[in-house]
């Protein structure tokens, strides 16, 4: 979708002042998480007959792989909420220890916001966006309470996010727009909120979308679709919508509101990388073994229009013979063929990558050494400690803005929850997030720092099996219990065998 070209059409109909180049570095930064930059990996070369060909320079997409690792580090399975009354957690989270069930497991919440960390990393921004199906309003647009009703999510990257009120570096109204489909037609679909007096109005409007002559979109205000709303107010709540964005201060100017990519100073030693890849790719296509032969040495037979043609010992494929343009067999020597077995530079290759990588994953906050690859093997954060602390206090820093995006999406669905759908929620609760710091100390290390501290009397064995063995408490003390039981019994048969 051409952002870039709405927000304008927005300013323009609307006497907005919406900043739409910053939203060209974002889609600068969506190619390299794609993996294709056309002005990167169009590599132009000449070809025999003097037109020039377009060829694909290799990749290794390392920028969505640093993307993907970040969301792997900050939101996980691992990653747990920590809610003071027990029935909003239960309402949000289930009754299980686990936190498998609830709201948050019919919206999916977790896989999809590790996906959208993984879109704000490479955006630059993401959001949190809450809507109500199903909600009862009166004449006026006011929300009224619902309990048919029913909470949902958007995740939405930084190019589709459109702030509009900034205070202090909030985002305090915001519009969000999407692609959609129209009746088998292109079309976008914007939603704007805002606050007046302490209300808040949440506004639905679809465009239709056409080209002109010119190749540029236009768009044209569409009817709204059966069954939704133009618009609804809310008196009292918190915001519907929550952002967040890598934590590193942003040096790009425009896009007051929107952060910039985990990778977007890393963007040369991205393209370092792939360099490196290309040329370690190519080397080893081109490395192949040739043979340079005499032209009497061929098979001759001629096509239906007299013309001669010369058949080399492994014609189906051409991967080995190689005719030289003089009858001598050239390459200073006359025999009627030469053996050629190129060496390949797999060591320098190796190294150019590797120093490529070990830039890039530092430029990206993830230490010095997060990939590196010996002898088949690749080493991970939790397998080095030269940078392990750079990763840390990273991870440390970029935990803080996703914590107030989850608690402040989290108690604006626990407003809706009580207030539209009577639900038992109280959205004034206390809420911590419990993080996964396995980047740290991995789970073997700490199961094994457990075991010895059982052992030695510092914790309770059953905390051990519970982490060891993946058991619920109740289930940890039982085992705790029957080990206790068969070790008793074990002494009293001894001491009566004596």
């Amino acid at each position: 979708m051409n952002v870039s070209a709405f927000i304008e059409h927005l300013n323009k109909t609307r006497n907005l002042r919406l900043d739409a180049d910053y939203y060209g570095n974002i889609e600068i930064w969506r190619q390299w998480w794609k993996g294709d930059v056309p002005d990167i990996h169009d590599q132009k070369e000449d070809a025999p007959d003097g037109s020039v060909i377009s060829r694909r320079l290799a990749s290794l997409r390392m920028p969505k792989h640093v993307c993907e690792d970040w969301a792997n580090l900050l939101l996980n399975d691992k990653t747990t909420l920590q809610i003071g009354d027990a029935a909003t957690s239960a309402y949000l989270l289930g009754s299980d220890e686990q936190q498998t069930g609830g709201l948050l497991r019919q919206l999916h919440f977790w896989e999809n916001a590790n996906r959208l960390v993984e879109q704000a990393y490479w955006s630059g921004t993401g959001a949190f966006v809450m809507s109500v199906e199903n909600l009862t309003v009166d004449a006026s647009g006011n929300a009224l309470p619902s309990p048919q009703g029913r909470i949902r999510l958007d995740y939405d990257p930084a190019c589709c996010i459109l702030p509009i009120s900034v205070e202090r570096g909030v985002v305090t109204e915001a519009a969000f727009v999407s692609e959609c489909m129209m009746g088998g037609k292109p079309a976008v679909y914007l939603q704007t909120h805002t606050v007046r007096n302490g209300s808040r109005t949440i506004t639905n409007e679809w465009f239709e979308v056409t080209d002109d002559i010119s190749g540029t979109p236009k768009f044209a205000k569409a009817k709204t679709p059966p069954g939704m709303v133009e618009s609804i107010t809310v008196s009292g709540s918190p915001a519907w919508f929550s952002l967040f964005s890598p934590a590193a201060a942003k040096n790009i100017d425009g896009g007051m509101g929107l952060g910039m990519s985990i990778f977007s100073e890393a963007l040369d030693a991205a393209q370092m990388v792939d360099y490196a890849f290309d040329n370690y790719r190519q080397d080893i296509r081109l490395g192949g073994k040739k043979i340079f032969y005499d032209r009497s040495l061929c098979r001759k037979w001629v096509d239906k229009e007299g013309t001669e043609h010369a058949v080399p010992p492994d014609a189906v494929h051409r991967q080995v013979f190689y005719e030289l343009p003089t009858p001598e067999g050239g390459i200073d020597q006359p025999a009627a063929w030469r053996e050629y077995n190129p060496d390949l530079r797999t060591a320098s290759n190796h190294q150019a990558v590797q120093d490529a990588l070990d830039m890039m994953s530092f430029k990206c906050k993830l230490g010095c050494h997060r990939y590196k690859f010996d002898q088949g093997n690749v080493t991970t954060a939790t397998e080095y400690t030269g940078s392990r602390q750079d990763l840390v206090q990273n991870a440390n820093k970029n935990q803080i803005p996703i914590e107030t995006a989850l608690i402040g999406i989290l108690r604006a669905m626990l407003w809706a929850a009580k207030n539209l759908l009577d639900a038992p929620a109280d959205p004034e609760t206390s809420i911590s997030v419990n993080w996964d710091d396995s980047y740290i100390v991995s789970e073997a290390e700490r199961t094994s720092q457990l075991r010895e501290d059982a052992l030695s009397g510092l914790v309770p064995r059953c905390r051990y099996l519970s982490a060891r063995y993946s058991l619920s408490e109740e289930e940890a003390h039982q085992w705790t219990a029957e080990a206790k039981a068969d070790s008793q019994s074990e002494e009293q048969i001894t001491f009566g065998g004596a």
